[in-house]
């Protein structure tokens, strides 16, 4: 795999004394270090690219600053819920293709077509569920944290992750369930 700097990356894209970078560096970098933790302790039984683990988990929510979300110090034309798809046109540009997947498939458990249709979500009408282990983990990492500034970098319990799953539907509990089960290190 070639050798990529997602901070650099980041910074290419956001001023890195702004409000918007402040964010999402710390909140990424919470992801990382979730995702990388379980990345590793699972590399021990089956194949992960522990380092791209890495890579993704901090470029996963680099499309922020195409989204209006002032909030976070982000002022975009977007809604919120195409920063997936925003960071993974901006990703595929830089080369990026495999980083590009994990960044529009990250959204809660994942999204499918059908979810898309009926919602009439504001994205592209294909299924967006993550694919493979390194992408589950990265999307798994991520519900632990939220991009809140008042709670930034406090973790959600397991029972925060799956209320908050609830309202999208028994089966988005069950995906988080199965793969906290898998993702639990104890």
């Amino acid at each position: 795999m070639d050798v990529i700097n997602p901070v650099a990356l980041l910074q290419k894209y956001y001023p890195n004394h702004s409000f918007a970078y402040s964010i999402l560096w710390q909140h990424s970098a919470a992801v990382a270090l979730k995702a990388g933790t379980i990345a590793h302790a699972l590399a021990s039984i089956e194949a992960i690219d522990c380092e791209f683990v890495e890579q993704a988990a901090m470029l996963h929510d680099i499309g922020v600053c195409f989204v209006h979300a002032p909030d976070i110090g982000c002022y975009g034309e977007h809604p919120y819920l195409m920063h997936g798809i925003c960071g993974a046109e901006l990703l595929r540009k830089e080369g990026l293709d495999r980083h590009a997947r994990i960044c529009e498939s990250h959204i809660g458990v994942g999204l499918t077509l059908e979810e898309i249709v009926d919602k009439r979500l504001p994205l592209p009408e294909r299924d967006m569920i993550p694919d493979g282990t390194e992408a589950k983990i990265v999307a798994y990492a991520d519900l632990f944290y939220s991009k809140n500034p008042h709670t930034l970098m406090q973790e959600k319990s397991p029972t925060q992750v799956r209320k908050s799953l609830e309202k999208f539907g028994a089966e988005k509990v069950e995906i988080f369930d199965n793969w906290h089960a898998r993702f639990t290190l104890n």
